[in-house]
């Protein structure tokens, strides 16, 4: 791999970093006292810099800061005091900006370094491909919140592992390892954490060796096959806020942050 140059933003980023090679960029969530949650500042940031990629990137890399996460979710100390409308509104943000990382023309893969829950693992389903350590775990534990995912993971999550496997992580807020993501098809790969960066490289050298014109055609017709219905991330939007009026949402997010 070429040396990575940093790309110039057009303004200060505190939470999020991006680097790039000309060919390869790298996206980087760098909350790690707070395990990359994601919070509205995460968000805008993270949508700036897409909204800035450089046209003739081929792959994308999403990941994590440190070595304890990719995200761990959204920051459940802002959700919490959230009303039906707020959530109504952030709900909508996470899911705008996840769009627009699943329909960039390149592949995009999510890097996944540690925990990636809730808005960390919707994060990384709207990556093409998924990357995971070893030690790597995934969940999405909102029902134990109080809340359902709001970001578009529902859907995505069932393309990735069908209806009943899909139902049976949800209503169970399990968090599972890595060696059982992959064994679902929810995670491409699983790599020991010391050559997970390597590893990616060779992988992502695989995917350069081929036409890029290709490949983003390729993107777009697997796509376009994929595709959900915008009613049902609409539908979801609305079920996320109203799981804030209606839930014991607040009181379960205030014990969980006293843990």
């Amino acid at each position: 791999m070429t040396q990575r140059r940093c790309f110039m933003m057009t303004k200060d980023l505190k939470y999020i970093n991006f680097s790039s090679n000309g060919i390869i960029g790298n996206i980087v969530i760098n909350r790690p006292e707070a395990l990359n949650s994601l919070n509205l500042e995460a968000l805008e940031e993270l949508e700036h810099i897409l909204s800035l990629l450089p046209e003739d990137l081929r792959v994308l890399e999403i990941t994590g800061a440190g070595d304890k996460a990719f995200v761990a979710g959204a920051d459940i100390a802002l959700m919490k005091d959230f009303n039906a409308k707020e959530a109504l509104q952030f709900g909508q943000k996470g899911k705008f900006i996840f769009d627009k990382i699943e329909h960039l023309p390149f592949p995009v893969i999510a890097v996944v370094n540690g925990y990636a829950l809730g808005g960390g693992c919707e994060l990384a389903l709207a990556c093409d491909l998924i990357i995971a350590s070893r030690e790597s775990r995934f969940g999405l534990p909102e029902v134990s919140l109080g809340i359902i995912p709001g970001f578009g993971g529902i859907a995505r999550l069932i393309r990735r592992v069908g209806f009943g496997k899909a139902k049976e992580l949800i209503f169970s807020a399990k968090m599972i390892t890595a060696e059982e993501a992959v064994k679902i098809g929810l995670v491409n790969q699983v790599i020991e954490a010391k050559d997970l960066q390597n590893k990616t490289n060779e992988f992502i050298r695989e995917i350069c060796k081929n036409s890029c014109e290709a490949v983003k055609l390729a993107k777009r017709a697997l796509n376009a096959i994929g595709r959900i219905d915008p009613a049902f991330y609409e539908l979801e939007n609305d079920l996320f806020s109203m799981a804030f009026s209606i839930s014991d949402a607040k009181n379960r997010m205030e014990k969980f942050l006293q843990k």
